[in-house]
């Protein structure tokens, strides 16, 4: 047996927290303490990118979270050992020291298990909230998303940081990268950054007849907030609410009322049969009108007294057309333009293509395109852009130059068309040439031919871009195999443009759990698809073992 239902004011539910999140592009926001400590990571290996010279090459300087083991280690040594018992250098390693509230940002949450406070924003498209045809013709308003996040919690984290390195020039360069740091917003730009303020820094170094060490201690006071993944009762810290629906019905009707009413006012169908029938002829006025009248408006020059007005006949219209001017014959008619076959003005006779008679011109004509068939007398002086001749009769003497084609230095010579030049070689200033040339490789090295774009193009887009390619590849691999003496990649070194200086031993850095490998003590060989590193045991000062770690870093092909 079904209970019965509460009564709608009984009723607490509130279904916006129903609404399903399935198929939701907006996640739950949360921030945590390992997200903070990440961002610190991202931001001194990405942005301040510690790096110090050593034996003239450039060493990116590693930066590691320390854990309460490797911290405790680190406090009771002073500093860092690989498995071998090497001293790491350089390195710099972080630990979080303490996390409370930040109490200059008041937030009342009122109840932490139950938090009252968010932050609402409305999503700008969802396919609830979608305008369409048919939701317009049919009065449909769409829904509207919403999402409610929970404030966080401001506190103040406080990291040390402990930097290594083995001469103080080094450590000049690290510590002045983190000072220009300092009051920047420290983090990943896609995810979170917090405000960052370094604190004072303190020289530590140590000097001994054994070991070298250069030591520097400094603090970081991060301003950050955290938002929990959920909070205590479970519910999520981004909450979704859609608004109502609304549906606007207009009035519509299924049958129209026609006109078939009787002279009482009653319907046709309801009015006797006998006074259904009309008369066959008419009696007294009768006036008739039509459905579809007739609208009169005018045209170009024909203007209408009663312009666009309908006329059905029920009454009557008068229209008066008019136009513009009178035309009567003895009328002086003003016309825009008039087209004809001929024009007759008195004596002569203008045709489309001839003047038939004598004309005098007082004052002065512009003239297209002109043909005169027969002897042009000119009294007064010619002034013209330029001057086409197919026969010339008489002498003609420039101002400048002569007849001559170039005879001085000063002549300039317009052509417009193509150039035909035969013969074996042309001059110019001096110097000859006997060719154009298109190869795209240079390799006939000419000095009597000219080069064509296409050619040099060519010739420095395949030149730039191996070299670009060559400069690009920095690859880092790591080692398969290892001996006492020899560690095996599966790589292969990359080729240097014909241009450039054949790839070696120096273009490649290598580092055995951390620490770097000198130089001196290396040696590399491509066996084919197999990179060697041969070591010098006795100038390196250990031997390898197989379960040492041996990164390369270096121009491989891939």
């Amino acid at each position: 047996m079904s209970s019965k239902p509460l009564p709608r004011k009984q009723r607490v539910l509130n279904r916006g927290f129903l609404y399903t999140r399935t198929g939701d592009d907006v996640s739950d926001l949360s921030v945590n303490l390992i997200d903070i400590d990440s961002s610190i990571l991202y931001y001194f290996e990405n942005i301040i990118q510690p790096s110090v010279e050593d034996n003239g090459e450039n060493v990116k300087v590693p930066i590691m979270y320390a854990s309460p083991e490797r911290w405790k280690s680190i406090q009771r040594d002073g500093f860092l050992r690989d498995k071998k018992r090497q001293i790491i250098t350089p390195v710099v390693v972080y630990k979080r020291t303490s996390v409370e509230r930040d109490e200059t940002v008041p937030q009342d949450k009122l109840d932490a298990n139950n938090p009252n406070l968010f932050y609402s924003f409305e999503k700008k498209y969802s396919r609830s909230h979608r305008y369409d045809n048919f939701g317009l013709q049919q009065g449909l308003l769409p829904q509207k998303e919403y999402y409610n996040v929970m404030f966080p919690d401001y506190v103040n984290i406080t990291y040390e940081f402990i930097i290594w390195t083995t001469y103080m020039e080094q450590m000049n360069k690290i510590v002045e990268k983190v000072i220009y740091s300092d009051g920047a917003y420290w983090g990943d730009p896609e995810k979170l950054r917090f405000r960052s303020r370094v604190e004072s820094f303190s020289d530590v170094t140590e000097v001994s007849d054994a070991e070298r060490l250069v030591r520097t201690n400094f603090t970081v006071s991060l301003r950050g907030y955290l938002l929990p993944k959920g909070n205590f009762d479970h519910r999520s810290t981004t909450q979704k609410y859609l608004t109502p629906k609304k549906v606007i019905i207009g009035e519509e009707v299924d049958t129209a009322v026609t006109k078939n009413v009787g002279k009482a006012g009653q319907f046709l169908e309801d009015l006797p049969s006998a006074t259904t029938q009309l008369p066959s002829t008419p009696t007294g006025d009768v006036s008739v009108s039509v459905t579809n009248g007739i609208i009169f408006i005018g045209g170009t020059g024909v203007t209408l007294s009663a312009d666009g007005v309908l006329f059905d006949g029920s009454t009557p219209i008068t229209q008066t057309v008019s136009i513009g001017q009178s035309v009567a014959t003895t009328d002086n008619v003003v016309f825009n333009q008039v087209s004809a076959s001929s024009l007759v003005l008195g004596g002569t006779t203008f045709d489309s293509d001839s003047i038939t008679g004598n004309i005098n011109i007082t004052g002065s004509v512009t003239l297209g395109n002109t043909t005169i068939n027969g002897n042009a007398v000119i009294e007064g002086s010619i002034t013209a852009q330029e001057f086409k001749t197919e026969f010339v009769s008489a002498s003609i003497l420039f101002s400048s130059g002569s007849t001559i084609f170039g005879d001085t230095i000063d002549d300039t010579h317009n052509f417009t068309g193509s150039l035909l030049i035969s013969g074996s070689s042309f001059s110019l200033n001096n110097t000859s040439f006997d060719g154009i040339s298109n190869d795209t490789t240079l390799g006939d090295s000419s000095q009597t031919q000219v080069v064509t774009e296409h050619a040099v193009k060519s010739y420095v887009d395949t030149e730039v871009s191996d070299t670009n390619t060559y400069f690009r590849k920095q690859f880092v691999k790591t080692s398969t195999t290892i001996t006492t003496a020899t560690a095996s990649f599966s790589a292969a070194t990359a080729s240097a443009p014909t241009s450039l200086t054949a790839t070696g031993e120096n273009d490649f850095v290598f580092f055995v759990n951390g620490q770097y490998m000198e130089h001196d003590a290396l040696e590399i060989e491509q066996s084919g698809s197999v990179f060697l590193l041969k070591v010098d045991n006795d100038s390196i000062g250990y031997d390898l073992e197989s379960d040492d770690e041996i990164l390369a870093i270096g121009k491989f092909d891939s």
